[in-house]
């Protein structure tokens, strides 16, 4: 991969990282990590909560205003030179977070800032072979996709309130999808399949200037979970197995850190990326509630982004990690929400006209985007000073 991909200048956006705590990205010399990004002016959030958008549920038989509530945690990818977002949305129906019905949405643009957006969702529940997986609760949180010859992958949480499970669909246009069901369904470690489980990370690389899946050591590869980051590998992007530590147990690669920004959780954002270095994964940290564990530089609860780096040869294996997030909740727009401890939740990840362009959710109610240009030199968010 190009080293384009990654600022020259890198110890400068190291400054803006140095904590009072041993910061990993401040103490190795190989330029690694993405960004950093800017939010564009006057742009943000670039996708709300739309009360004119109707369509005919098929479970309800009735017209619903199915994206009134909410629209956040979207998924990213480039098609016919035009970036379209999948992103998640939530009616009115029910109260509080995981208790509405969310469907997804797809929006496209040009320029990868201004978005036109259909008026109808392009995934949602139905009355089909996911019904049990997916109603009453929907489909949340897709992480998008394309393989080389063109089919995109989504990846999302099949929720029916009882049970989140990741779900998997494909498609040739973005529009219409076929559902394969949970990921895990087939698996040898059927455990898994049986427990709680979410957010999925597939492994990409850039290839002519275009973010593809990629395989690794022979197969697909991706990174999931959200208590720790655990790994999985597919040999046809629909049926995943597990990858099981030396015990036979579910492998975690990294876990939560007591007195850091990702103190509660470590959930996988948007595809991860293939480079000269290593496996890039960028990751949803989240603060802890009880104030004795958390980072006390950020308020608990809170979630930032931060980066981690595997090895190609083995992907399980880290070789660098982030103690600060690249990205924290700063703007009005990331901190007033359903989720107003403040939230930046990134799920999309494109490579676009030169420059890297980075889609998340604010607060749980709003989709924003923030721009990284490889020529220009950014700094990270800043880190607060201890409370």
């Amino acid at each position: 991969m190009s080293n384009r991909l990654f600022s020259i200048a890198l110890l400068f956006l190291f400054v803006s990282c140095v904590s009072t705590k041993p910061d990993v990205a401040t103490t190795k010399d190989i330029v690694w990590t993405l960004g950093g990004f800017e939010r564009p002016n006057a742009v943000n959030p670039i996708i709300l909560p739309d009360s004119n958008s109707t369509f005919m549920d098929p479970m309800s038989d009735s017209l619903l205003r199915w994206e009134e509530n909410d629209t956040f945690n979207p998924g990213a990818v480039v098609k016919d030179g035009k970036v379209y977002v999948l992103y998640r949305a939530e009616d009115k129906f029910g109260i509080g977070i995981g208790f509405r019905t969310s469907r997804l949405g797809l929006a496209e643009s040009s320029d990868g800032i201004h978005f036109k957006r259909r008026k109808e969702p392009v995934l949602f529940p139905d009355k089909d072979s996911q019904r049990e997986y997916e109603w009453p609760g929907g489909l949340e949180d897709p992480r998008l996709a394309v393989t080389e010859d063109g089919t995109y992958v989504v990846f999302y949480t099949q929720w029916n309130r009882k049970m989140p499970r990741l779900g998997v669909a494909t498609s040739k246009d973005l529009i219409n999808w076929q559902k394969h069901g949970p990921i895990f369904k087939n698996a040898k470690y059927q455990k898994v399949y049986n427990e709680p489980h979410k957010s999925a990370s597939i492994v990409t690389s850039l290839k002519n200037d275009k973010l593809v899946i990629t395989k690794v050591n022979g197969k697909y590869l991706m990174y999931w979970g959200e208590h720790g980051v655990s790994g999985a590998t597919s040999t046809d992007l629909i049926n995943w197995e597990p990858i099981l530590d030396e015990e036979g147990k579910l492998a975690k690669f990294i876990t939560p850190r007591e007195g850091y920004f990702d103190s509660a959780l470590t959930e996988c954002g948007p595809p991860a990326i293939l480079t000269d270095k290593g496996i890039l994964l960028l990751y949803n940290g989240k603060n802890h509630d009880k104030k004795e564990l958390a980072d006390p530089r950020f308020n608990i609860g809170t979630y930032s982004a931060g980066q981690v780096l595997f090895s190609s040869t083995d992907p399980s294996n880290v070789i660098q990690r982030m103690d600060v997030p690249f990205l924290r909740p700063m703007e009005d727009f990331e901190k007033s929400g359903q989720y107003k401890d403040g939230t930046v939740f990134i799920q999309g990840l494109t490579y676009f006209k030169n420059k890297w362009f980075l889609y998340y959710g604010c607060a749980d109610s709003r989709v924003a985007v923030a721009v990284y240009d490889p020529t220009k030199l950014t700094d990270f968010d800043p880190v607060p000073e201890s409370k």
